[in-house]
């Protein structure tokens, strides 16, 4: 037998009330967040999943706004380039008219007005920007994608071919140049040397009407040849001295001779992915020379693992991640005539050794190789990525140089090359229009500054042929906003996924964190009325005691 106290009394019923108070309170605390889970010790399990679904729908959000980016840079990309075709067309409309004989000089020089503030539009969608970045200019968007500069066209491509030049200054007017022999002794047509002592130059301001003489052609200490032009605004620089074919000083329309027209042009500042830059590191690689090609998903080193030759056999292991990891192991076979020798790397990359004036390859040579990045790209979903910029140069084309040709030549800019919106070539050959018929080009930039050099010179030869490199070069815009076009209707259907996959994983999370409201409030009513019952059975048995009975 057992006596059961009054203190046990007290704290058994102080612990049944609060253990149906505190049951009642979690059921009340669940009504009011409609949550199963407030706690890891509600669900230790469940707690676990929910915190999975949690960290994948903040993963879902970050994809939505990169969608939202996404849509805006091809938005803005798409809304350009329609505008682009949309010029391109009133240029054509221009160009046919001004092609046809029946119009006079004073005409062109009217239409060439408009043609003018065509190519400034061109340059000014050519450096649209989306939230204040361009999105033709590469990885730079913190800079416009175009410059406007003045450039060259010629009727003489043997003055070019083998010369680089460079234009500086800048000019609103076309600037037509030409060369004559100050004796008279050349015939039309004939050629003299620029640093010829009778060599001179002519040029006109006023589209043909007009030449004036004051111009001259010096050289200077480095052999370049300077030909000064005061009024135009304008001098060209020619890398060393060149044979130019003489007008005839009584006919400024003899087109026997050397003609310049100094024109509007766009210089691309932007990045390209044309070229893999490769730079050796080590003893002994100043002889080897590296080539890579083929794809590199970004930068890459190969180590040479011990000494051998170009006919090798070659020991070697690549790193794709600045070198904290490396695949060892791989071997080029020895070729006893091989001159120069392929080193494969992950990604279909190939490194290509050639010999430098040695063929010796020393353990530890290491070689960069560094690919030329322009895509900007973002993640929309767990294994998707979408490519939102385009590169400038490719669309609009314009005057472009590799950087790499810039650093070797020492920083000169003497032999700018010329895009032809798909490739790269050489501006010094055939991507010059010439008076007597060139090259179709897709070169828009190109194309609209000779437009306005012909107008404004009167040179309907030279405007028919831009009226054809106009519709070259509509079809490459339009290409673009294919592609432009096709991304974002990808996107629409990502958009699409990716909301179903929000939802889907809503649901998930709500299997296991919400309450069933049903449920609840049958339970909440249930331990309501066990705490009533609880009180009311306590105090009843609290009044009863042995005093009542004495």
């Amino acid at each position: 037998m057992f006596r059961i106290s009054q203190n046990q009394l007290y704290t058994q019923y102080l612990n049944g009330m609060n253990g149906s108070l505190s049951s009642l309170v979690e059921l009340n605390l669940q009504a009011q967040t409609q949550k199963r889970v407030n706690k890891p010790s509600d669900d230790p399990t469940a707690t676990a999943r929910i915190l999975d679904h949690r960290d994948t729908l903040h993963a879902y959000e970050q994809f939505n706004t990169n969608l939202d980016t996404a849509k805006g840079w091809l938005g803005m990309s798409d809304s350009t380039l329609t505008q682009v075709s949309t010029i391109i067309t009133r240029a054509k409309e221009l160009a046919e008219q001004a092609a046809t004989g029946t119009m006079s000089a004073d005409n062109r020089q009217q239409v060439s007005y408009e043609a003018r503030q065509l190519f400034n539009q061109l340059l000014e969608l050519g450096n649209m920007k989306y939230e204040d970045k361009s999105i033709y200019a590469g990885h730079k968007t913190d800079t416009n994608a175009f410059r406007e500069v003045l450039w060259m066209t010629t009727n003489d491509s043997s003055l070019t071919s083998s010369n680089s030049f460079k234009i500086d200054g800048f000019s609103r007017q076309t600037t037509l140049v030409q060369f004559t022999d100050a004796t008279g002794a050349t015939a039309s047509g004939g050629s003299i040397n620029m640093n010829d002592a009778n060599a001179r130059v002519r040029y006109s301001i006023d589209g043909g009407r007009t030449f004036l003489n004051d111009g001259s052609i010096t050289q200077d200490a480095s052999g370049h040849m300077i030909l000064t032009l005061p009024q135009s605004g304008a001098s060209v620089t020619f890398d060393h001295n060149a044979q130019v074919r003489v007008t005839s000083t009584a006919n400024t329309n003899d087109a026997n001779g050397s003609w310049l027209w100094l024109r509007p042009s766009a210089v691309y500042q932007g990045d390209d992915a044309d070229s893999i830059t490769v730079s050796s590191m080590g003893t002994g690689t100043q002889s080897i020379r590296g080539v890579a090609s083929g794809a590199f998903p970004g930068n890459a080193l190969v180590r040479i693992d011990g000494d051998t030759t170009l006919s090798g056999p070659i020991n070697y292991s690549y790193s794709m991640d600045n070198g904290l990891s490396w695949v060892t192991g791989n071997t080029v076979s020895a070729d006893t005539v091989a001159s120069n020798a392929m080193l494969n790397v992950a990604g279909g990359g190939v490194l290509t050794l050639n010999s430098n004036g040695s063929n010796v390859l020393n353990a530890g040579a290491q070689f960069l190789i560094k690919p030329h990045q322009a895509a900007i790209t973002l993640q929309v979903n767990v294994s998707e990525t979408v490519r939102i910029n385009d590169v400038g140069k490719d669309i609009f084309g314009g005057i472009y140089q590799n950087p790499a040709m810039v650093a070797s030549n020492g920083g000169a800019r003497l032999s700018l090359t010329s895009s032809n919106a798909s490739a790269v070539f050489n501006a010094n050959s055939t991507n010059f229009i010439t008076s007597n018929g060139g090259v179709i080009t897709k070169n828009l930039f190109e194309t609209m500054g000779n437009l306005v050099a012909f107008l404004e010179t009167n040179t309907q030869t030279g405007v028919q042929q831009c009226l054809e490199s106009l519709k070259a070069s509509q079809q490459q815009v339009l290409t673009s906003v294919a592609s432009v076009g096709g991304r974002e209707n990808r996107l629409n259907i990502t958009s699409n996924i990716l909301a179903n996959l929000t939802l889907n994983e809503n649901e998930r999370l709500s299997a296991e964190e919400d309450i069933d409201i049903g449920e609840l409030m049958t339970k909440l009513t249930q331990q309501q009325t066990v705490y009533q019952a609880v009180l009311k059975s306590s105090s009843m048995i609290m009044q009863m005691n042995l005093m009542q009975y004495i």
